[in-house]
């Protein structure tokens, strides 16, 4: 039986890319839609500026989007929600028993909420054990888009040698901005240099999700990340300049085969939206290009180029991710996946016969 889903924002850009990587889920039924007050009574097609490239799933068109509040009828709930609304809205579906895997920004960094990349940090679901919603749910993070890149390539690096010091410079496409986003006027032709908050989340996020678990919660790394962010003319992906200075020495030519080598641990291989290679190192010059590689591995996968000697610090790189997909819905969808496979999302039914 599959485990029932509600999409809380079902009618933004996130919660749209939900809905179209749901369709068919091999695990996951989409039960319940909600949004905004505004929203609440329609037909899901007449709620939301499908922006899309497919159609609607059948069946999704016509179901009636309800009120993002407790009551929806499933055993979890995706959150897309803008961060303007998301922490109230998430903390009453958490305190009315639903796990909430959240795609906002609001508690991710809070002491007792993993931030998760499966690949990465598994073992801070622990955390969970931590949350006192009176309902008994929990709320279970993703990073912000751009980290979740960055934070895949320094996985292995940090495991293989330490790192002392992380420069950054991202060019970040604009469907991140949501929609409409960013408009044409300040977009075509253009490149932006700030996104508000952004560069924030780039210096503290990775720092929690290459954390070791400890008897106090996490134990964030203190490395430094200098981060400087850019908004450019691109559909997808964000493409990242990486820097990076080692604590034990390393060469590039190292560095470059132990992230070719990474492998996702053997609990996060076969879950369903789980890629074939989490990294993947490309050999021509002139890559990672988001026109060519975004959608490697359905656009879950990371791609990584141009390894090289830094003048300044110890090895330099291009990463490349999918930002809606590896940096968003996708991503959460693959949290939801490990949660349920180490049973931590019960069937709700379940739990009101139990009672």
């Amino acid at each position: 039986m599959k485990l029932k889903v509600g999409i809380l924002g079902a009618t933004g850009a996130v919660g749209q890319k939900f809905v179209r990587l749901l369709e068919n889920h091999p695990w996951f039924e989409i039960s319940a839609l909600a949004a905004s007050s505004r929203s609440a009574g329609k037909a899901y097609h007449d709620a939301a500026h499908w922006i899309e490239s497919t159609p609607i799933p059948i069946g999704i068109s016509e179901m009636i989007v309800q009120e993002a509040r407790p009551g929806l009828d499933c055993d979890f709930v995706f959150s897309g929600l803008d961060s303007s609304v998301a922490g109230d809205i998430e903390s009453d579906f958490a305190t009315a028993g639903y796990p909430v895997i959240s795609n906002a920004k609001n508690f991710r960094m809070e002491a007792d909420v993993p931030l998760i990349i499966p690949e990465v940090n598994p073992d801070h679901l622990i955390l969970i054990e931590r949350q006192k919603w009176e309902g008994g749910g929990y709320i279970v993070t993703n990073p912000n888009c751009a980290t979740v890149g960055l934070t895949l390539a320094l996985k292995p690096i940090e495991d293989a040698f330490g790192i002392e010091a992380v420069s950054v410079v991202t060019l970040q496409a604009l469907s991140g901005a949501g929609y409409p986003g960013v408009s044409s006027l300040d977009s075509l032709g253009n490149v932006v240099p700030f996104i508000s908050g952004e560069e924030d989340k780039l210096a503290t996020e990775p720092l929690k999700l290459l954390g070791d678990v400890s008897e106090d919660g996490i134990a964030d790394r203190s490395f430094p990340i200098s981060a400087q962010c850019t908004r450019v003319p691109v559909m997808d992906g964000h493409l990242e300049c990486v820097s990076v200075k080692l604590r034990r020495k390393g060469t590039a030519k190292q560095l470059e085969k132990v992230l070719r080598d990474f492998q996702s641990p053997d609990l996060v291989r076969d879950l369903p939206s789980s890629p074939e290679q989490a990294i993947l190192v490309l050999d021509e010059e002139d890559g990672p290009q988001p026109r060519k590689h975004v959608l490697t591995g359905g656009g879950m996968t990371v791609t990584i180029g141009r390894i090289r000697p830094c003048e300044i610090l110890d090895v330099k790189m291009v990463v490349l991710s999918h930002n809606t997909i590896r940096g968003a819905a996708g991503g959460a969808i693959l949290n939801a996946e490990l949660l349920a496979s180490k049973g931590l999302i019960p069937h709700r039914e379940e739990l009101a016969s139990s009672a």
